[in-house]
């Protein structure tokens, strides 16, 4: 039997399709981030490049403090946690961890996790498996991650519209009596745009519903301690569990919720992708709670944040880039084709030296391919006209279109260009 043809098969799909993946060689400059060596093949010398997709939106990774914490933590405790938190105990630095989150969200506790996605897999399907008859309401665009613990749940599920509280309301009507879990994302990621949190929070209690949110992508950004969205918000206290990722924001590794001692205990007891695996290394741990202690003071961090990406989303727009709009740090620039969006990434870091990953099916619909840039405090005024420059000349080189209409989102769908979604019919 020849298995290996099985293998050759799918990728060969993908291929066809114009969605195999191509990862770039990349060793990041903590000294000098957003710069980082680029090898273009395995042995070939490397090269300088800047990086304009980096999800260590505050470049927490390279803060020296927190490179501190980990390697002191290393240093004492060693690189491995030991095993599970069942078989090798719960070491200290996680349990600080879980505490300094806890006190973030202003919730009684929180529970880590080894990443973002298991967070989700494990909060979402244990917390729906221990409700008798739970309905899980679901946003249309929620992560893969969500979708995924949603489907392990094995319950019954609803999809509501994108953002769309009215269509909630009517299916929250409809459920009646039973129990109901409503999932959704605090910012998403692709497009930048923002939940409705008031809104579903007010449903959730007119109609009985618990309140499940991913700030994965808003934690250490928004809010006076980094708490995220909801904190910025002011509503923390009315959403029941919010899981956050310690790989962005933050700048390390691991996922967690956060919720009442009651709630963690029990997912803490039952869910199977927590019990099973080797707990976060103690100097993992040390780092993330260095990173937290930083975001909690972070507030000038946060705004020059917030200042860069001003900066970038209006030099971009004044050259005629069609940028996504969105009220987030997500700075998305719309391309429309897969082939010309890979095109695109490769001028930029081949000619320019600036690396921006193409985002494709099924990280995105077909035909919104886009380019997404996430500026950070350490880019300069100098690395943003840089890329204005870099972007208008791929744009010239691929016969790209520049922006002449403003942006429409269609319904269920990603936001387009009129034109461009009209050609793509």
């Amino acid at each position: 039997m020849d298995y290996e043809r099985y293998f050759g098969s799918a990728i060969d799909k993908l291929r066809s399709e114009r969605r195999y993946r191509v990862f770039a060689d990349l060793e990041r400059d903590a000294e000098r981030f957003p710069t980082a060596q680029w090898r273009p093949a395995p042995q070939a010398e490397p090269r300088e490049v800047t990086i304009w997709c980096s999800n260590d939106y505050l470049g927490m990774g390279r803060h020296p403090q927190v490179i501190a914490a980990c390697q002191e933590a290393a240093g004492r405790l060693g690189v491995g946690a030991g095993g599970t938190r069942n078989i090798s105990g719960t070491h200290h630095p996680i349990v600080e961890l879980e505490a300094e989150l806890a006190s973030l969200h202003g919730k009684e506790a929180a529970l880590v996790f080894t990443s973002g996605w298991v967070s989700n897999l494990a909060g979402i399907s244990t917390i729906a498996q221990l409700i008798p008859n739970c309905l899980i309401l679901s946003d249309a665009l929620n992560h893969n991650s969500m979708i995924e613990g949603i489907k392990r749940a094995g319950c019954e599920r609803k999809i509501f519209r994108h953002n769309d509280v009215a269509h909630l309301e009517d299916l929250l009507r409809a459920a009646g009596d039973r129990p109901k879990l409503i999932v959704f994302e605090s910012l998403y990621s692709m497009d930048g745009d923002i939940a409705p949190i008031k809104e579903i929070a007010r449903l959730a209690k007119t109609y009985g519903a618990m309140t499940y949110i991913d700030e994965v992508h808003a934690v250490g950004l928004y809010g006076a301690h980094g708490g995220g969205v909801t904190e910025r918000e002011g509503l923390a206290n009315q959403i029941d569990v919010i899981e956050g990722t310690l790989a962005k924001g933050f700048g390390t590794l691991g996922g967690y919720i956060a919720g009442s001692k009651v709630l963690i205990d029990a997912v803490r007891s039952f869910a199977p992708s927590f019990i099973f695996t080797t707990a976060l290394p103690p100097a993992i741990a040390a780092a993330a709670t260095m990173a937290v202690r930083l975001s909690k003071a972070g507030e000038a961090m946060r705004r020059a944040h917030q200042r860069q990406i001003g900066h970038t989303k209006h030099a971009l727009t004044q050259a005629g880039l069609p940028v996504m709009p969105n009220p987030s740090h997500i700075v998305p620039v719309f391309v429309g084709d897969p082939e010309k969006c890979k095109a695109a990434s490769d001028l930029l870091m081949e000619r320019h030296g600036i690396y921006i990953q193409p985002i494709n099916y099924p990280t995105v619909a077909r035909g919104t391919e886009r380019l997404r840039i996430t500026p950070t405090p350490f880019h300069k005024d100098e690395h943003i006209s840089d890329l204005v420059d870099a972007l208008v000349d791929v744009w010239h080189t691929l016969g790209l279109p520049f922006a002449n209409a403003t942006p429409v989102a269609a319904e269920g769908d990603h936001c387009v260009y009129p034109e461009m979604k009209r050609a793509a019919e």
